[in-house]
């Protein structure tokens, strides 16, 4: 390691994009997306809605996305699903809620998405920080979330759309309201930042803990459903975005049937492993965390149970995402890739040849 993970004014110097400093203003900018969605006009919908539709792409957003599915695995009144096509399915139609979220309002695919649920007569929404989505959506009159600009969209997708989605949704009468969930959690963040920032040692501190451990390793981590795994997702997308690293994720039971397979295979003692386990976790499920960490740890190069924070789900489930979003923030402190970004300009440059 070419830093001190307990030097916090070398820590500081070398995060040039401010990022530790951005997690701990993590609760204000979350107040700040509370005020928003609670000021933003939503109007009744005027027909019953059949299935919500999250379209989103890029690590930040769809990460949230994905939290919500999880938050409301059980509560919401209809189907939440998670799509990422550049066309809409054929059930979606004038009975569907589709949400558009990209932070610039240009990407194609979403952009193609936007089209595709306005032909199908849907109920299209979209939160952008501008762009060509958002002009369509407001030519139609539909609802617009305006995100922050000049932000880094990983950083505010909690603030500014996992929160507002919960409220927007609450106040179209889909799902229970999250009052009392959200001003738990946002009391949490302080916490949570003094447990995980740079001041804190990493004796004390789980996300510096973490980013040590994977060096010179390959992350892989496990959730469970319908909950946690949106939180291995995170992890996933924060490892590449923050820190250029390739890393994978996949729900606890999938290591229990096809993937097991994997795990006979030499060298897999370079792989370093993340179990996630929760409070709602099935009682057959944290049995199952307990005996995979004991079987994997012969062969992984090394196994870590981490547990969620907080009482209610959405403060244990962001209890996990500010934990994760500390630790790849270390984790890119500790191995800078002066490549990061080259495959994604590439990968760009041949779209458009």
């Amino acid at each position: 390691m070419g830093i001190d993970i307990n030097d916090t004014a070398a820590l500081t110097q070398a995060d040039t994009q401010q990022l530790l400093a951005q997690l701990g203003q993590c609760g204000d900018l979350c107040r700040q997306g509370l005020d928003q969605a609670q000021g933003l006009p939503v109007s009744s919908l005027g027909r019953p809605i059949d299935e919500i539709v999250l379209c989103s792409v890029g690590g930040g957003p769809v990460a949230a996305l994905r939290q919500v599915k999880s938050m409301l695995s059980d509560t919401a009144r209809v189907p939440v699903i998670l799509h990422q096509a550049y066309h809409m399915p054929a059930y979606v139609d004038a009975n569907s809620l589709v949400f558009i979220v990209n932070y610039s309002g240009g990407s194609e695919e979403m952009a193609s998405a936007c089209r595709s649920a306005i032909e199908a007569g849907a109920n299209v929404a979209a939160m952008t920080a501008g762009g060509v989505i958002a002009d369509l959506v407001k030519e139609r009159g539909g609802l617009f979330f305006p995100l922050p600009a000049g932000k880094i969209p990983r950083l505010i997708s909690t603030s500014h759309v996992l929160i507002p989605l919960l409220v927007i949704l609450h106040r179209m009468g889909l799902i229970p309201d999250p009052a009392s969930d959200i001003s738990e959690t946002i009391a949490l963040m302080p916490m949570l930042a003094s447990s995980y920032g740079p001041a804190s040692t990493i004796e004390n501190n789980l996300a510096k803990q973490l980013a040590a451990e994977w060096q010179g390793q390959i992350p892989i981590v496990y959730g469970t459903l319908p909950f946690t795994d949106s939180a291995a997702y995170r992890l996933k997308y924060q490892l590449a975005e923050n820190g250029g690293r390739m890393a994978f994720a996949n729900a606890m039971s999938a290591l229990h049937h096809d993937e097991a397979y994997g795990w006979d295979e030499a060298g897999m003692d370079r792989f370093h492993v993340t179990l996630i386990s929760d409070a709602e976790d099935h009682e057959r499920m944290s049995r199952r965390i307990e005996a995979t960490a004991e079987v994997l740890g012969s062969r992984a190069g090394a196994v870590h149970v981490v547990r969620s924070r907080g009482e209610s789900r959405l403060s244990r489930l962001c209890s996990l995402t500010h934990l994760f979003d500390y630790a790849t923030v270390y984790d890119s402190l500790l191995r800078v890739n002066p490549d990061k970004g080259k495959a994604l300009n590439e990968f760009r440059a041949a779209f458009n040849r």
